[in-house]
C-alpha cells in the first residue's frame, strides 16, 4: 500500500516469535502520521542555529502525547539563544532515562527529485546562498522519537521511572549540546541516569540496527586557514605571491599528515571541504580562505595534526616569499570542535539484549567505529559520568546495499544531495528499538 506516494512494506519478518512482538502493532498505527510529518520536515528543514519552525512542531507533537515540554533551551557562546526543547513525562519512581533527536539539517542542494523535496534556500555562515537538505537523516530520526514518546506513553504499566525526550539544536556544527549545557539543563531537568540516542547508517539494512561498545565515532575539529599573498594581474605573476598556488600546495602537503606522520594503528582524517579565493580569471587575489575538518580518536594525534597544520602552513608562505606581515591565519574552532563519542560497554550490552528480543538477533548488526563525529556524547559529561550509547539506524534497502557490493558504486552517504533513508522499515526498527531500549532501563520490578 502507499501513503502519500510512500510505499509501505510489510512488517519485519521475524523466525518467531519475540517478546517484542506487541511493540510491531503499536509502531504500526503510528506509522501513517509520522510519515507525513517526516515529509513536512523533510521539505521544510533550517540550518543549525535558526531551528525555529522544526522545533515548535515537534514540540507541539509532544505536547500532545501528554509530555510536559519546555522550549528554547540552550544559549550560544555568543550569547545568541538556542532552540532546545525538552519533553517529559513522570511515571512513579525509578530512573531518569534520556532519548535525544537533532533538529537541524545541512547546506546541501537536495537533488533526489522527491515530490516533497526540500526547495529551501539559506544563507552558510560565510553570507553564501545555499541549499538547504535533511541530508543526514535527522528528519527521520525527529519522526522515530516521537512515534518512540507516542509509544512509551501508551505503556505506562509497563514501566516506572522518568522520560527526558531532548530536540537538541545544532548537531551539524557540534555546539548544540554544549550550548544546552552550559545554560544549565541539568540543573532545570532530571539528571538522567542513563542517555542513548540513535543515527541512521547507510551501510545496515534498514529494519536492522547496529550496536558496539566503547569508542564509536570520532572527535572532530573544524579550522580555518587564510593564506595571504600579495595579488596582482594575472598577466605578471612574477611580481605577485599567489595564494592560490600556496593553497594547492598547502591542501597536497595536508596528506602527509595522516600517510607520513601519524602512526598507522591511529586513525585520523583531514579534509578540506571549503575553499574561496579570487573574483576573476585574470586577477591574482591577495587572500585564499580554506575550512578544514580534523578527525581523530585520541588527544594526541588532534594535537599533532594541528600543529602540522600551522607548521605546513608557515612552511608554504616561507617557501613562496611571503613577508612576515603576510603570514598565514590558522584558527582553530573552540565552538566546532568535539571529542569522540564513547559508548558504555555495560550499558551497550545490556541495549543489545532488548534489540535482539524485539527485533530478532539477526536483525542487530555489530557496529564499527567511524570517523564521523558527534556531540551526544556531552550529555553523558566529562568522565562519562552518566552511562551513554548511540546506537545505528539502518537506512537502507538490502537491495542498494548488495548492488553497491556487485557493482562497487558507491552507497548514497550522508551528507549527500542524493541520500534518502528507506523510510517506513527504518522509522519502524527505530520506534521498536529505542522503546525496547527505554522499556529494559525503566522496566517495573
Amino acid at each position: 500500500m502507499r501513503i502519500s506516494g510512500l510505499l509501505l512494506l510489510p512488517a519485519l519478518a521475524l523466525a518467531s516469535p519475540s517478546p517484542g512482538d506487541d511493540l510491531r502493532p503499536l509502531a504500526d498505527r503510528e506509522l501513517p502520521s509520522l510519515i507525513a510529518i517526516y515529509q513536512d520536515l523533510h521539505a521544510h528543514p533550517e540550518l543549525s542555529h535558526h531551528e525555529e519552525r522544526t522545533s515548535a512542531l515537534l514540540a507541539g507533537e509532544l505536547r500532545k502525547a501528554g509530555y510536559t515540554v519546555t522550549e528554547h533551551l540552550g544559549k550560544y557562546t555568543d550569547g545568541a539563544a538556542a532552540f532546545g526543547i525538552a519533553a517529559v513525562l513522570k511515571n512513579g519512581a525509578g530512573p531518569v532515562v534520556l532519548v535525544r533527536t537533532e533538529l537541524d539539517a545541512l547546506p546541501v542542494e537536495e537533488k533526489t527529485g522527491l515530490p516533497f523535496a526540500s526547495r529551501v534556500r539559506s544563507h552558510n555562515a560565510a553570507g553564501q546562498e545555499v541549499g538547504v537538505m535533511h541530508a543526514c537523516g535527522h528528519d527521520l530520526h525527529m519522526t522515530s522519537l516521537l512515534g518512540t514518546a507516542r509509544t512509551l506513553a501508551r505503556l505506562k504499566e509497563r514501566w516506572s521511572g522518568t522520560l527526558v525526550f531532548i530536540g537538541q539544536p545544532s548537531e551539524e556544527t557540534v555546539d548544540g549540546a554544549r550550548a544546552m549545557l552550559n545554560d544549565g539543563f541539568y540543573s532545570h531537568f532530571p539528571k538522567p541516569d542513563f542517555a542513548i540516542a540513535l543515527h541512521d547508517e547507510p551501510t545496515i539494512e534498514a529494519g536492522k540496527v547496529g550496536v558496539l561498545g566503547g569508542a564509536i565515532y570520532a572527535g572532530s575539529t573544524a579550522v580555518e586557514v587564510t593564506m595571504r599573498g600579495l595579488g596582482g594581474h594575472g598577466a605578471h605573476p612574477e611580481l605577485t605571491k599567489d595564494p592560490v598556488v600556496m593553497a594547492a600546495e598547502f591542501i597536497m602537503e595536508l596528506q602527509t599528515i595522516v600517510s607520513r606522520q601519524t602512526l598507522p594503528l591511529d586513525p585520523a582524517v583531514v579534509t578540506v571541504g571549503s575553499i574561496h579565493g579570487g573574483t576573476k580569471g585574470n586577477i591574482i587575489p591577495d587572500d585564499v580562505v580554506l575550512q578544514l575538518t580534523t578527525r581523530a580518536f585520541s588527544e594526541d594525534v588532534r594535537e599533532h595534526i594541528l600543529s602540522s597544520i600551522k607548521r605546513m602552513a608557515q612552511g608554504v608562505a616561507l617557501a613562496a616569499g611571503v613577508p612576515d606581515d603576510r603570514a598565514p591565519i590558522v584558527k582553530v574552532s573552540e565552538t566546532e570542535a568535539v571529542p569522540p563519542t564513547y559508548n558504555d560497554p555495560k550499558l551497550a550490552a545490556r541495549l543489545r539484549g532488548a534489540f535482539e528480543a524485539s527485533l530478532g538477533a539477526v536483525n542487530v548488526a555489530e557496529s564499527k567505529p567511524m570517523m564521523v563525529s558527534e556531540d551526544f556524547g556531552l550529555f553523558g559529561l566529562s568522565g562519562h559520568q552518566i552511562p551513554t550509547v548511540i546506537f545505528q539506524l539502518g537506512a537502507l534497502s538490502a537491495q542498494q546495499i548488495e548492488e553497491s557490493r556487485r557493482t562497487g558504486n558507491p552507497l548514497p552517504s550522508l551528507h549527500s544531495s542524493v541520500f534518502y533513508p528507506q523510510v517506513e522499515p527504518a522509522m519502524r526498527a527505530g520506534i521498536i528499538a529505542t522503546t525496547s531500549a527505554v522499556l529494559e532501563l525503566l522496566k517495573r520490578p
